[in-house]
């Protein structure tokens, strides 16, 4: 499941699949050879509704799956494939090692189903705007100050599986999301910098009984 090209894996565990937190855990390893963890777990926040599986790179497993609106975060393996935030990349204390996106005011993921750019990161002014529904990537708040793109339900996306789906700076702790995976800011920068594509990272999630049943399976770390 896991493939062997790639050597970062971020792990996200909950205790059951209607709990709106969990604890992610960063691993690396040399080609072939045993995860190891990376740094300490840390908490997060997850769906208000918990967990429902989403499309990634998992076979599909006939349990309850995740569709827009739901406020599940999506359980499965999925890419890492960009990062985003509202300073430039020169600003960071490293450059970032994925594609990076600034946060400009016509930034927006698009979560409108019937639109040709459901699921996607687009330009406003560039794009014709064929959406009624839509993320602002710039915020007024700072939740999106640094973060990363889940490739959950892309190429293609299926209208109405759930989009905009992303690693981010949390409210609060015990405040949950509308689906995504949120932390301290603290630990989306140290994530953030840490994530190299050259590494074909991934995110894992999953409630704690699924991974227990996947783990031997899906070559996923020893806990």
């Amino acid at each position: 499941m896991i493939p062997s090209a790639t050597t970062q894996l971020l792990l996200c565990l909950s205790p059951d699949w209607s709990a709106p937190s969990g604890h992610l855990q960063r691993f690396e390893r040399a080609a072939f050879d045993a995860w190891q963890p990376v740094g300490a777990e840390i908490p997060v926040a997850l769906g208000r509704n918990g967990m429902a599986w989403g499309r990634g790179l998992h076979p599909p497993t006939g349990g309850l799956e995740k569709c827009e609106g739901d406020g599940r975060a999506p359980a499965g393996v999925f890419a890492i494939t960009a990062l985003f935030g509202y300073a430039d990349a020169s600003a960071l204390p490293t450059s970032p090692r994925l594609p990076y996106h600034r946060a400009q005011p016509d930034l927006k993921c698009v979560d409108d189903p019937a639109s040709a750019h459901y699921n996607c990161l687009v330009d406003g002014l560039a794009q014709p705007r064929d959406w009624a529904s839509w993320e602002d990537m710039l915020r007024q708040d700072g939740r999106y100050a640094l973060g990363a793109v889940v490739a959950h339900n892309s190429k293609p996306p299926v209208p109405g599986a759930g989009s905009c789906i992303f690693l981010h700076v949390w409210e609060s702790p015990a405040t949950p999301t509308a689906g995504c995976t949120a932390m301290a800011l603290p630990h989306m920068r140290d994530i953030a910098l840490w994530l190299d594509g050259a590494w074909a990272p991934l995110l894992v999630q999953l409630p704690e009984a699924e991974f227990a049943r996947r783990q031997a399976e899906w070559g996923l770390p020893r806990r």
